[in-house]
């Protein structure tokens, strides 16, 4: 079994509200240089299986179809390589 993560971020023309929120309340918890924060989502998907670029293609059309909203976020695929020493 394998892991892909779909990683969705919104566009960088695109207000982030809830990033601009944490950016601001940084400095009032101590957090002190951080200049930005963008907000986004990850999906982890399991794989029953190998993946191959076929198992990579279905998952990006899954992802510009239902996962991001590509008018105004962008996402990346990427295999997770297994910790070493995991469960299998």
């Amino acid at each position: 079994m394998a892991r892909v993560v779909v990683d969705v971020m919104l566009k960088p023309e695109i207000l982030d509200p809830q990033g601009q929120a944490v950016q601001r309340a940084l400095p009032r918890l101590g957090f002190e240089g951080i200049s930005d924060v963008r907000q986004g989502k990850r999906f982890e998907l399991e794989v029953d299986g190998p993946v191959d670029d076929a198992v990579l293609a279905r998952i990006h059309e899954l992802a510009d179809t239902f996962l991001a909203n590509t008018v105004i976020e962008n996402f990346t695929v990427k295999v997770e390589e297994p910790a070493v020493g995991a469960e299998k």
